[in-house]
């Protein structure tokens, strides 16, 4: 098939094939759905939601796989796999550098470039020749410099008792609809809220692999929703 991407191959017995080797055996017709790249995730949710709905989905991320299907996930560089024919595209770019709880550093990391390389990077999603795109980030500046998100999302608004806005700019696609909508808490502040309102989680060396996780919730909407 002309354009589609070089990691997984049938042979004649409907063996699916992944860099060279045989990762499942499937019987021919086994994915009658789309071919999902979900771009910058190491965690494997969203890939396993839209797994578990039929799809031929692959996670893609410089970081190898917390998610236990290394088969299903694809370590590297995204950039050549862009211009692929996906059906679908769910990018989760880095907002470290981006996103407005940071902004006391924004100065340095416009010096540095940091920040503008996070910038470029996040614009490569905006352009693609995949009719279907969903870029997430946190709030930040990309909403000045790219354009307004189209939706503003909570893990509340998904069954989890957490706060976490998450912005979603879309392209060919529809806005997610709230799957179970929690009521605010009694003491005025989520789960994972401290008193004044910010994130419990401490510094650590895993901190930006834990607080990029993909709310199960969020991701089960959005291979409803978009697959």
């Amino acid at each position: 098939m002309t354009g589609r991407p070089k990691l997984a191959k049938r042979n004649a017995s409907g063996s699916v094939r992944f860099v060279g080797r045989t990762i499942w055996g499937m019987g021919k017709g086994a994915f009658d759905m789309s071919r999902v790249l979900v771009a910058c995730e190491e965690s494997q949710i969203v890939c396993k939601a839209f797994r578990a709905r039929g799809h031929e989905a692959y996670s893609c991320d410089i970081l190898s796989t917390s998610g236990n299907n290394p088969e299903w996930h694809i370590q590297g560089d995204v950039v050549p796999l862009l211009g692929k024919d996906w059906d679908l595209i769910v990018a989760f770019p880095p907002c470290v550098h981006l996103s407005v709880s940071g902004a006391r550093h924004f100065e340095e990391k416009r010096k540095d470039g940091r920040q503008q390389q996070a910038i470029d990077f996040f614009m490569l999603f905006t352009n693609l020749k995949c009719s279907k795109v969903a870029i997430e980030n946190s709030v930040g500046i990309m909403s000045t410099f790219y354009r307004k998100s189209d939706q503003i999302i909570q893990p509340h608004q998904f069954g989890h008792p957490e706060s976490k806005k998450t912005c979603l700019w879309l392209k060919g696609l529809p806005l997610l609809t709230p799957t179970n909508v929690l009521d605010p808490p009694a003491s005025g502040r989520w789960d994972n809220q401290t008193p004044s309102g910010q994130n419990k989680l401490g510094p650590s060396a895993e901190r930006s692999r834990i607080r990029s996780k993909t709310y199960t919730g969020i991701a089960d909407a959005m291979s409803k929703t978009w697959g």
